[in-house]
């Protein structure tokens, strides 16, 4: 945890140090926003029910610096969320970690060349519930910080048509699984696509296609999205390819008040066999800055 939070701090740290000799080049954003939802019944409420609180919680930071054919791109996104059921306790909804940086080279105004660096995994521990004999909810421990957790390094070429979409297609890009909790794989049958007894995996010889959308729809809505392609040459085959598509859209009905409709779809084979997805809607507070007004082109 501490070697993530330290890369975190790099990015922003030099971003800040940059900024002190020359803001003219940099593009800087930050949102943040805590969704609540809740529910209540009294006992006699004919129509049932369960007595429901949720919350959600997302951070995204962007520092991206340009100069003439040169670019370095950042981006902290951090989603957790949970809700607490009666009789059931708190159980998580949403957790997610995305750190990225990228240093580009500009061949002509729409294409050029990237090297990435990007981490994947999730704050606390994931839990699949089964019933005991006695009918009570048991825990089993599926997931947890850095198991899974996803290194990626990519090289390659990206395209930018526009200012909010950026597509990156990387012939070369070694990926790093990790799994820390070498007994993780009692509960999971695949152990993330570990070897048994190692905490890590290299896929050395990978493609990888990334595109990501961000655009402000108006003054009060934004949708964004980002879809993940990875195949590893060694294991060409559909089934083996792995997919994450994340998309979110938000709509501000006051300043500091917003509703966001969010989900995520993921099919890996090392993970599951079948597809996974997560939907989520809330209503809370929001704080936004952009210290640019982006222009299309």
């Amino acid at each position: 945890m501490r070697k993530l939070l330290l890369f975190a701090c790099l990015i922003a740290g030099s971003n800040l140090y940059a900024q002190k000799a020359d803001t003219t080049y940099w593009k800087n954003s930050f949102k943040g926003s805590i969704n609540f939802n809740q529910a209540a019944f009294s006992e006699n409420w004919t129509s049932g029910g369960i007595n429901t609180i949720g919350l959600n919680t997302l951070i995204n930071y962007k520092a991206n610096y340009k100069k003439g054919k040169h670019s370095w791109d950042n981006e902290i996104d951090l989603l957790y969320g949970f809700i607490n059921n009666a009789g059931q306790g708190s159980r998580k909804n949403n957790d997610r970690i995305w750190l990225d940086t990228k240093y580009g080279y500009a061949l002509s105004p729409t294409w050029g060349t990237f090297f990435a660096f990007n981490i994947l995994t999730q704050f606390a521990n994931g839990y699949r519930y089964e019933k005991d004999n006695l009918d009570r909810d048991v825990e089993i421990l599926i997931s947890e910080f850095m198991a899974p957790g996803y290194i990626t390094t990519s090289w390659g070429f990206e395209y930018t048509p526009k200012p909010y979409f950026n597509l990156r297609l990387s012939p070369l890009a070694p990926r790093l699984t990790i799994v820390k909790n070498k007994d993780l794989y009692l509960n999971v049958e695949n152990n993330y696509g570990v070897e048994i007894g190692q905490t890590t995996r290299w896929e050395w010889l990978a493609f990888q296609l990334l595109a990501d959308f961000d655009k402000d729809l108006n003054e009060n809505i934004n949708l964004k999205f980002r879809y993940v392609l990875f195949a590893n040459y060694e294991k060409i085959n559909f089934e083996e390819i792995d997919h994450r598509f994340e998309a979110i859209i938000s709509a501000k009905v006051a300043k500091y008040i917003d509703v966001k409709l969010g989900g995520i779809v993921v099919y890996d084979f090392d993970q599951d066999k079948d597809i996974q997805f997560s939907q989520s809607l809330g209503i809370g507070f929001v704080y936004t800055f952009k210290n640019f007004t982006e222009e299309e082109k």
